[in-house]
């Protein structure tokens, strides 16, 4: 009876022991996990995991077993990159290490940041008469954006049309409003409206798509020292 007690026992202790072997799994093979290192040009450049920030300039993603997740960096001044990897039967293999080499923002580089974009900048008029202050106006305006959409000299507004310019990952809309503020003594208040789409070829139309932008295309970013310096 002793010797089946010991028996029993010696056999319990050792299925409890680790298993060790050439052959034996990580954790992530056992549980079908991948694992790619990524790392991008950029070293500040913030990395997100389906929509979630996982660190700056490198990390590790894990991608499950029949998954896919969706890996984005991003940088101020630089263009958003997208790469996948799946894990899933039939599919490319995630590699071990994926590098991102991130490109200049062609919209970034075409502007300035200001902070005379979306605010109401006074000129004060103080040699011209209203005939002559508004047809200079005119003049300023137009050798900036070549359509007006509206205009009233009796109340002093103006207000051009949008004008529109495309890149690779955004869409800038600009446009250029007049205000007549005070008569006596004579005030106009300039506003020069720069918005954003956030991505390529949106319609000018699309209101909903644009959000204010506190950067200006440089070709606009002299218009509000035009106008003070020229009206008087």
């Amino acid at each position: 009876m002793k010797k089946i007690t010991f028996l029993i026992l010696f056999a319990l202790t050792f299925s409890l022991l680790p298993t060790t072997s050439a052959h034996a799994h990580t954790e992530a093979d056992y549980y079908g996990k991948k694992k790619v290192k990524v790392g991008v040009s950029e070293t500040d450049a913030e990395i997100y995991v389906n929509g979630k920030l996982l660190g700056k300039g490198s990390t590790e993603v894990l991608v499950p077993k029949n998954s896919c997740v969706t890996v984005v960096t991003k940088k101020t001044g630089f263009l958003n990159e997208t790469i996948e990897f799946c894990n899933q039967k039939g599919m490319t293999k995630p590699p071990r290490t994926h590098y991102v080499k991130m490109r200049n923002d062609d919209a970034f580089d075409a502007s300035v940041q200001t902070d005379i974009a979306n605010v109401d900048i006074e000129i004060k008029v103080n040699a011209m008469d209203k005939n002559q202050a508004w047809k200079l106006i005119n003049q300023i305006v137009l050798n900036y954006i070549d359509v007006i959409e509206m205009t009233d000299k009796e109340t002093g507004y103006l207000r051009t049309a949008w004008s529109l310019q495309t890149f690779e990952q955004n869409t800038i809309r600009t446009r250029m409003i007049v205000k007549e503020s005070s008569t006596n003594p004579l005030r106009f208040k300039v506003k020069l409206v720069s918005e954003e789409s956030g991505d390529s070829m949106t319609s000018v139309k699309s209101d909903h798509l644009y959000k204010e932008w506190d950067r200006v295309l440089r070709s606009y970013n002299n218009v509000i020292s035009e106008f003070q310096a020229r009206i008087k």
